[in-house]
């Protein structure tokens, strides 16, 4: 099988094939609301999938689920796609079922989808938290600081942990890498908890999504069909945009370089393709060109469904070889610019009014225009698009249990890893610092409980020795004062002894009678000797 058959103009002229060959050339497939791009694209996945091309579908309506079922001669699109199909000649239509897997971010329709922090890396994650420049630098910061440590970043939590940790080391970081100030990890850190509040953390962990289970083939050889549910996740249209661009990432890194091969190793459908483009700032647009440009040579087609063409930027659109365009309103001036954008994008044909023909096209035709086997671009074709042989509609909340319960993948991806990572790790560094802390504040505290009872001691000693002197110098004043008084006591006693020794040396008044007497009879013989001595001198001299 070299190509797809995507259907002919009216009465079986000019038959319309995607080479297999120009299918990583990427596409579009454009139109407004109502005019057969479901059935278009669901009828292109069938086309790849029985090529043995597994395929990525990002099912946002939940009616692409039908792709795991066959269509019904019951249902009530059965007559309009038999006639179709009898009108396009096509003698071998018949329902058929495709492999499928289902996927979903929420774990709720499909197997889990996740990736870890560290691998969206801070511009993806930036786009997904609405960051502005400022903002972004510093979860640079911050991832590159995870890294330069060996912290891994795999949840929600850890990024948080790791915030925190770089709002605490705000200074020490400034000084290496530049301004990080603690209000925009504030900020950083609300729009986290806005992530989380949109169901962001279910979409970061492990185990992380595998690639080579999108790249499967079925038993029989078809294609694997995996599709994402996507209608919950549109309630966060940034978080569906950014996860896709994620996945094209991962598939451009991972992937190695096949250069043009047979076919492609997958196709990628990307529905609602203007959220990728909306607000994205030049940096993220820059990207997903760089990635649409390059992941051809990896295999992987791209294709983008929107209502409008020029919700694609220029410069990705450029890259899109393969479009199919439906029907588009001119009612508004946009609507008008969109559509003569149309008209100048394809290759003319001469017998084909492109401007005119894409506000006349009817449901289930459209403008095609392919590239040819050289990889040129043919002639624009007003083309009907040949009609599904699966269920065009959801499947009940039974089947789809059955083909998830029952697929390959099994319960590879149901149960949440939580291994160590940088929460547990910086949790357990504050806990050793805190230990260490707390161990120096009580330190600390010994050595200053320690000083005080040294100073109290030494105060006490200082007291005691100011007792000590105060009670030697009371008692050397109580020594002094009893030396003064056993001195007058002596004195006094020596005194009193003296006095006592007078008085006993005293005469009594017969003895001072006697003494008298004494004296007076002494004084008497004494003059009378005086007198006679006197007299006996003087008798002498005058001899």
């Amino acid at each position: 099988m070299a190509s797809i058959f995507i259907g002919e103009r009216s009465g079986g002229a000019a038959p319309q094939q995607l080479e297999l060959k120009r299918a990583n050339r990427h596409g579009l497939i454009a139109g407004a609301t109502g005019t057969g791009k479901t059935v278009t694209l669901q009828g292109l996945v069938e086309g790849f999938s029985a090529a043995g091309v597994p395929t990525f579908v990002a099912d946002v309506k939940g009616d692409l689920a039908g792709l795991a079922m066959a269509g019904s001669p019951t249902a009530k699109t059965h007559e309009i796609f038999a006639a179709r199909a009898a009108e396009l000649g096509i003698t071998d239509w018949q329902y058929r079922d495709c492999p499928v897997q289902f996927w979903d971010l929420f774990g709720e329709q499909g197997h889990p989808i996740r990736t870890t922090v560290s691998e969206m890396g801070p511009l993806l994650l930036a786009r997904l938290m609405n960051l502005n420049e400022v903002q972004e630098g510093v979860l640079t910061i911050a991832f590159h600081v995870a890294d330069k440590e060996g912290l891994l970043l795999l949840d929600l939590d850890d990024l948080q942990a790791m915030l925190v940790a770089c709002g605490e080391r705000a200074d020490e970081l400034t000084l290496e890498y530049g301004n990080v100030a603690k209000p925009t990890i504030g900020a950083i850190q609300r729009s986290l908890l806005q992530l989380r509040s949109q169901g962001g953390d279910h979409f970061f962990g492990e185990p992380a999504l595998d690639l080579e289970d999108f790249l499967k083939l079925g038993e029989d050889g078809r294609g694997i069909v995996n599709i994402l549910a996507a209608d919950k996740l549109m309630a966060s249209p940034r978080l569906y945009s950014t996860f896709l661009l994620w996945l094209l990432s991962e598939l451009f890194e991972l992937l190695p370089e096949v250069g043009d091969s047979d076919q492609p190793k997958l196709c990628f459908f990307f529905d609602e393709a203007h959220l990728l483009f909306d607000d994205a700032p030049p940096a993220l647009l820059e990207k997903v060109e760089q990635v649409v440009r390059l992941i051809r040579s990896k295999g992987v087609g791209v294709y983008f469904i929107t209502q409008n063409p020029i919700d694609i930027p220029d410069k990705v659109a450029g890259q899109l070889g393969n479009r199919v365009q439906h029907a588009l309103r001119a009612f508004t001036p946009r609507d008008q610019a969109a559509v003569k954008s149309a008209a100048e994008t394809f290759r003319p044909n001469p017998e084909v009014d492109v401007a005119s023909a894409i506000t006349q096209l009817k449901v289930g035709e459209a403008l095609v225009s392919l590239l040819l086997p050289d990889g040129s671009p043919s002639p624009v074709e007003r083309t009907l698009i040949r009609p599904p042989s699966t269920r065009v509609g959801p499947l009940s909340a039974q089947e789809r249990a059955i083909f998830i319960g029952t697929d390959a993948i099994g319960s590879k991806y149901d149960t949440l890893i939580d291994r160590d990572s940088a929460e547990e790790i910086l949790k357990a560094k504050a806990g050793e610092a805190a230990a260490a802390a707390e161990a120096a504040r009580a330190q600390k505290e010994d050595a200053k409980a320690a000083a005080l009872q040294a100073k109290e001691d030494a105060r006490l000693a200082k007291e005691q020795a100011r007792a000590d002197l105060a009670a030697q110098r009371e008692a050397d004043r109580q020594q002094r004062e009893a030396d003064r008084q056993a001195e007058r006591a002596r004195v006094a006693a020596e005194r009193e002894a003296a006095r006592q020794a007078r008085e006993a040396a005293r005469p009594t008044m017969f003895d001072k009678a006697v003494q008298s007497a004494a004296r007076s009879a002494a004084s008497s013989v004494g003059r009378s000797l005086g007198n006679r001595l006197l007299r006996g001198i003087l008798g002498g001299l005058l001899k």
